[in-house]
């Protein structure tokens, strides 16, 4: 018979009586701040609910805040906290409206939240921590950075009266530094380790049997390799020829990235850059593509590489390019094509059919995990089960990648109701899965590859042996990138178990030793000085709420409204609105056009329009220097915008508050009028829209051609040699032009 919990705050036999979850909780009540790492499934929610209880006794006018990076583990932990306390449970998620959560956060007690939401209330003012007793981090270790969990326990740590906090994970990560980093950013004075190996654990653990599948690529993918190999191998003598790479012996991706950066550095330092650095760049990310497609002939599925290959064949880059004329490259292309078409794949793809079918026969009821990081590779996987009869799901994010639309929040849950309650047995998953989401206990969990995370390697390994004994199986190919994650995830793995319980079991941490312990993290205070004390008002579009712009601004005194802006990204008075670009979003919004129609829109809508522009490098990006200068010409003269350079977050914060302070006064704080849509667009500027999305096509020929041609009808009826006869009209513009005014549509 069951020993219940029982509690003013906890609702009757909802909560049995474990020893070790009733001390973890003592604990944390007598000792402050603390960090719980306890594997996946030994019921840290529950431990949150039992310090949940005590406090709302303690503090009975108080609220508690449970915070979870991720909408559906967000709804898990109300359903959870509704299910075990007697207090009023609510969640607030981004899809509530400001005032909605305002109101929803005054008439509740425990409130669980997504920390972006809360991150973005805090700073708007709509409601603060002064009333919160206990705040609960799950899943801690993204408290590094500027992620939301370190900003939101700093204001935490200034504002609330009853100060507990409580932080949960199975790993922190198996670096000293980072297990440090988490624990002084959620200010934890305290770190308690549970394993499934501690006495008063073992009798509600059950035992997880890791077995390891190994296979080896069958001769035909040995040919194919070798192509890719020899493929890869020109490329890495030329790179060494032209002297960006000191060795060819296997790069890895890393590497290549880390050259590519420095010969981006050396081409934005130059005035006139060699060329020689610009073919090193194409020929650094063919080395990436090449080595992208031997990681998913080694260890993913045909399909999957295939998939891959029809990408980079619809590129138009120099890079996608070179391959394609490759004839190394093409024959492995044409191999695994031909190998698709014979039926045959990888011998992963083929165990793990059998493995399931075998686990199926022994049982039909058992519930599987399958987990892979790549989608395309879950949609092979899952392309398998059925043809085999075998009853799966697939599970993955909400971003939608081309030809697989995203599953939606609702259509996830909809996915795991389906799971735990119909006749499905397989669960095909990314990593989506593998963090604190409510998936039932199931009988096995299967990775199509080792990941080299132990973070990742943990979390789903706690998916089974919840209720009774659970198996993991590792499928890996010998002698591949497989091996090397495996072994990888297990030396980090040790490496964290004895980082933690060297510096932590037997050296008590206190918020007085943060500092002298790690001299790069450093507590919050206030970067203004008293010569900022006056508060300016900034206004800020919506869709700038997830950047750290607005904790930067908060953090200087800055009164902030968040609105649907229909142009800029701030507005500090009626007639100053602010365009912000970081370095890396100027280039792109050069390469697609999107630069000048919002400069177009800003100049058009407000009589002192700015942008600032925030990097230390303007020039250390993809693009030829002269296409920046070009762009900020275009900008400064054309279109008459002041253009203010700033080095980071923080100091377009300081640029963004000094130019509201010199323009604003008490009256016009009141009454700024935010632009909420664009001024309705002329007939003259949509024909320009329309000519400038043409390729190749930018403000200045825009003109020309409509003044060429008098009407947008005339332009794309021209031919070849009459569109050559406009000034700034070349060969390949010309040709571009044709390309998609003329030729027949295909999808």
């Amino acid at each position: 018979m069951k020993n219940w919990i029982e509690h003013k705050y906890i609702k009757k036999n909802t909560i049995e009586g474990r020893r070790y979850q009733q001390n973890l909780a003592v604990n944390v009540l007598k000792k402050g701040n603390t960090m719980i790492i306890a594997p996946t499934a030994m019921g840290k929610t529950v431990v949150a609910a039992l310090v949940s209880a005590e406090r709302l006794k303690n503090y009975e006018n108080s609220k508690i805040l449970i915070l979870a990076p991720s909408k559906p583990l967000t709804l898990q932990h109300e359903k959870s906290f509704e299910n075990f306390l007697e207090a009023d449970v609510v969640s607030l998620t981004g899809n509530d409206k400001p005032s909605d959560r305002q109101q929803l956060w005054q008439e509740n007690q425990v409130i669980c939240a997504t920390p972006q939401t809360v991150e973005s209330d805090i700073i708007s003012r709509l409601y603060d921590f002064s009333d919160v007793s206990l705040i609960i981090f799950d899943e801690c270790h993204h408290a590094v950075g500027s992620y939301s969990y370190v900003y939101l326990a700093q204001k935490y740590i200034q504002q609330a009266q009853n100060q507990l906090i409580l932080g949960l994970t199975a790993s922190p990560g198996w670096e000293k530094k980072k297990i440090k980093e988490v624990s002084h950013n959620i200010y934890v004075n305290e770190i308690i380790i549970k394993t499934e190996d501690d006495p008063d654990v073992a009798p509600y653990f059950n035992l997880i049997e890791t077995k390891w599948i190994k296979v080896k690529l069958t001769p035909e993918l040995q040919e194919v390799k070798k192509l890719i190999e020899e493929t890869l191998k020109i490329r890495l003598q030329n790179l060494k020829k032209l002297g960006i790479i000191d060795s060819i012996a296997k790069p890895s991706k890393k590497e290549i990235l880390v050259e590519q950066s420095r010969l981006q550095q050396k081409i934005a330092s130059s005035s006139m850059p060699k060329k020689e650095y610009f073919t090193g760049i194409s020929l650094l990310t063919e080395v990436i593509n090449i080595l992208h497609s031997k990681e998913l002939l080694e260890t993913q599925t045909l399909k999957t590489l295939n998939n891959y290959f029809k990408k980079l064949e619809k590129k138009k880059t120099k890079a996608s390019r070179s391959l394609k004329n490759d004839y190394k490259f093409n024959k492995a292309v044409m191999l695994v094509r031909k190998y698709l078409d014979n039926g045959e794949d990888h011998p992963k793809i083929k165990r793990l059919i059998e493995l399931l079918n075998q686990i199926l026969k022994e049982n039909p009821d058992n519930k599987v995990i399958v987990f892979s990081q790549f989608r395309d590779t879950t949609k092979s996987i899952y392309e398998y089960c059925q043809e085999n009869n075998i009853k799966a799901l697939r599970f993955y994010g909400q971003a939608s990648h081309e030809n697989d639309k995203g599953l939606s929040q609702k259509k996830q849950i909809e996915t795991i109701d389906a799971f735990k309650n119909e006749n499905y047995n397989v669960l095909i998953s990314t990593s989506v899965a593998e963090e604190g989401i409510d998936i039932p206990s199931v009988d096995y969990v299967i990775l199509y590859e080792p990941v080299p995370s132990e973070i990742r390697m943990i979390q789903r390994k706690g998916r089974t042996g919840r209720k009774h004994q659970g198996e993991m199986f590792i499928l890996m190919t010998k002698g591949t990138l497989d091996e090397s994650y495996y072994w990888s995830s297990q030396r980090k793995e040790r490496a964290m178990k004895s980082n933690i319980i060297d510096s932590y079991r037997n050296d008590k941490i206190t918020l007085e030793n943060y500092v002298a312990d790690n001299e790069e993290v450093t507590p919050y205070k206030q970067e203004y000085t008293s010569s900022d004390d006056a508060e300016a008002v900034v206004y800020v579009d919506y869709r700038e709420k997830n950047s750290n712009m607005m904790r930067e601004l908060d953090k200087i005194k800055c009164e902030i409204h968040v609105k649907n802006m229909g142009v800029g990204d701030y507005q500090i008075t009626d007639d100053i609105i602010i365009e912000r670009k970081t370095v890396e979003d100027f280039s792109k919004s050069i390469t697609d056009k999107r630069l000048y129609q919002q400069a177009k829109e800003l100049a058009s809508n407000c009589e002192r329009p700015l942008m600032i522009i925030e990097g230390e490098n303007i020039y250390h990006t993809f693009l030829h220097p002269n296409a920046i200068r070009g762009a900020l010409a275009a900008i400064a003269i054309d279109f008459k915008i002041p253009i203010i350079q700033t080095q980071n977050e923080t100091d377009t914060a300081f640029m963004i508050k000094r130019i509201a302070l010199r323009h604003q006064d008490k009256d016009s704080r009141k009454n700024i009028s935010v632009r909420s849509q664009t001024k309705p667009v002329t007939l003259p500027q949509q024909q320009l829209f329309i000519t400038e999305s043409l390729p190749g096509v930018g403000p200045v020929s825009a003109k020309n051609l409509l003044n060429h041609f008098k009407t947008v009808k005339n332009l794309v009826n021209a031919n070849k040699k009459e569109l050559k006869e406009v000034e700034g009209i070349g060969e390949k513009t010309a040709s571009g032009i044709i390309d998609v005014t003329q030729r027949e549509f295909k999808e």
